[in-house]
């Protein structure tokens, strides 16, 4: 599943959180610092918005926020 994640993450995230999540943190989170335990912070984050970062919920069905989660867990790896 985080094949589809990455390729979702690419298309979706990439622009603020940085290509492999790699960016410097400064205006996006470095979601590779997120909590791989906390997944339902991640999906009210993700479905409701969080300071700068809009609501996807309306967008992103629940199985592709389970797609880009398995990504974020992986931590952005290939």
């Amino acid at each position: 599943m985080a094949g589809k994640g990455k390729a979702l993450f690419n298309e979706m995230c990439s622009h603020c959180h940085g290509l492999n999540m790699v960016n410097p943190g400064t205006s996006a989170f470095d979601l590779r610092q997120f909590p791989h335990d906390d997944e339902k912070r991640f999906r009210h984050s993700v479905t409701f918005g969080k300071g700068n970062m809009p609501a996807w919920g309306d967008l992103l069905k629940p199985s592709e926020i389970s797609e880009l989660w398995a990504d974020v867990k992986s931590g952005g790896k290939p």
